[in-house]
């Protein structure tokens, strides 16, 4: 695949952020499996800049936040999000959830970041409670982890090298 096309294809397996499949192009040319060009997209994130993965971590939007309200949730996501019915929240969960993204992001400066696929609400509201208790340092490298099976999900569900 031509690095032009292998950038169009994959830019969006990473949230909002283009820069992973821009630098993974010319070391994936023959890559034709799934896991080996996660473990190329991961290993390009983890040896990124520490600016570099806070800025894709904040590229994530809130668990049914203001983005998935207003409709401007990437097409990605809004499946992901619908998937584990984040689009179907009570109110009570709804207001939990808000709640828990501005406590989360005041102390962490971050979203709470979770592949939420096959996860149900209560569930998700549960591991959110837990992580807030979590330091910096942990939450942070939870979040790129939590980040890279997202990104496996995505390949995964497109096919990958098809």
């Amino acid at each position: 695949m031509e690095v032009h096309d292998f950038i169009a294809r994959f830019a969006g397996i990473y949230e909002h952020s283009p820069w992973v499949a821009e630098r993974v192009a010319a070391l994936a040319a023959g890559v034709d499996d799934a896991e080996q060009l996660a473990a190329l997209m991961a290993d390009c994130v983890d040896n990124a800049s520490t600016e570099q993965q806070l800025a894709l971590v904040r590229a994530h939007p809130d668990l049914a936040g203001r983005a998935q309200v207003a409709g401007d949730l990437t097409a990605e996501s809004t499946v992901e999000q619908a998937s584990a019915g984040l689009d179907r929240c009570t109110s009570e969960e709804f207001e939990r959830f808000q709640s828990l993204n501005t406590a989360y992001w005041e102390k962490f400066g971050f979203p709470f970041v979770m592949a939420v696929r096959g996860s149900g609400r209560a569930e998700i509201l549960d591991t959110f409670a837990a992580r807030l208790q979590n330091d910096y340092d942990l939450e942070f490298e939870t979040a790129l982890i939590e980040i890279h099976k997202i990104a496996r999900l995505r390949l995964d569900a497109m096919g990958a090298n098809e």
